[in-house]
């Protein structure tokens, strides 16, 4: 068996685990259980915190530049 980088294990787990707890809020079904509902909740996306919402928007904009491109890393 290769040696697996703790890294890339770390990344794997990681992922595993928001696919069961996401799994699990949407069968749930209950409001406030998602990953994005939190996210609106932090960010304010409902309240109408404007510069939470633009941060948001701006990270998630270069977020996929980066995922897309492979470049502008910080």
């Amino acid at each position: 068996m290769p040696d697996i980088d703790p890294f890339t294990a770390a990344w794997v787990l990681w992922i595993a685990a928001f696919i069961v707890i996401e799994g699990r809020a949407l069968k749930r079904g209950q409001p406030g259980d998602t990953l994005s509902e939190h996210v609106w909740t932090w960010f304010g996306v409902k309240r109408g915190w404007a510069w939470k919402r633009a941060a948001l928007a701006a990270f998630m904009a270069w977020l996929s530049v980066h995922f897309v491109f492979g470049w502008m890393t910080l």
